[in-house]
């Protein structure tokens, strides 16, 4: 089976190494959108465009499932994705939002994102509508941090502490982390909040969500593909997916 997986930039990689951990006989194609990372700071019609031309590039690699690891494309461009391919595609919001209703049965619940997957509303229709209290917080500068490769260290902490300290005072209970990047500032965002919330990563979540789907037969073969190579983008691909990897270039129209 083959999957395709694709991202603004490289959070994405986080539900990919879920996929891999708990599906490793199924072929995977990673797209990040590198060149015009990132998403969550353009319009909703922007990112609609972005979303069908990555799906137009997997369209040609004959893929069978697609995984949209960007909370920005989840939450404005689903649709339109479902609607252009006819294969099963799979956002990251709803599962994270099933696992953060199961991890804080009391107590408000915390939501932090790009200012697109904020905006939109989603998170919030559906954790209101479950009878909960939420609080929510676009965090800009942390897609940058991950991009950069600055998981932890001063700068990390100093970001997450002028984000996340009106979270801290309204005892949230549990933090949806409603961008795949967000993930690779988790130890940072502990630190601060503290054991007691529960940090809901959706990549884990997601890559539960599709287990139905998953048919393993496949050659575990993993393709990497990004829209832009930067000099540093070896270096955290690597560190992110724990491996040395080789990784191609893709145009943002689709043509690989």
């Amino acid at each position: 089976m083959k999957i395709g997986v694709f991202d603004s930039g490289v959070g994405g990689l986080t539900v990919l190494s879920e996929l891999r951990r708990l599906y490793p006989s199924v072929d995977l194609i990673y797209l990040g959108d590198t060149a015009r990372v990132p998403y969550g700071n353009r319009s909703k019609e922007t990112i609609v465009r972005y979303s069908l031309e990555c799906a137009s590039f997997f369209a040609k690699l004959g893929i069978e499932l697609l995984v949209v690891a960007c909370n920005s494309a989840s939450a404005c461009a689903l649709d339109d994705l479902r609607r252009a391919l006819s294969i099963p595609v799979f956002g990251v919001i709803e599962p994270g939002v099933k696992m953060a209703l199961e991890l804080a049965k009391e107590g408000p619940i915390g939501v932090i994102g790009t200012r697109a997957t904020i905006s939109s509303g989603v998170y919030r229709r559906l954790l209101q509508s479950a009878g909960k209290e939420v609080f929510e917080k676009s965090c800009p500068l942390f897609v940058p941090l991950v991009e950069e490769g600055l998981f932890n260290g001063p700068i990390a902490k100093a970001v997450v502490e002028m984000y996340l300290s009106d979270l801290k005072q309204s005892k949230i209970k549990a933090i949806i982390l409603a961008c795949t990047h967000y993930p690779l500032l988790k130890s940072a965002i502990q630190d601060f909040l503290g054991l007691e919330v529960s940090i809901v990563d959706s990549a884990l979540a997601t890559a539960l969500d599709i287990k139905e789907f998953i048919k393993p037969e496949g050659s575990s073969n993993l393709e990497l593909f990004f829209t832009d190579i930067p000099a540093h983008l070896e270096r955290i691909v690597s560190t992110i997916l724990q491996r040395p990897v080789e990784i191609k270039r893709a145009l943002c129209d689709g043509r690989s």
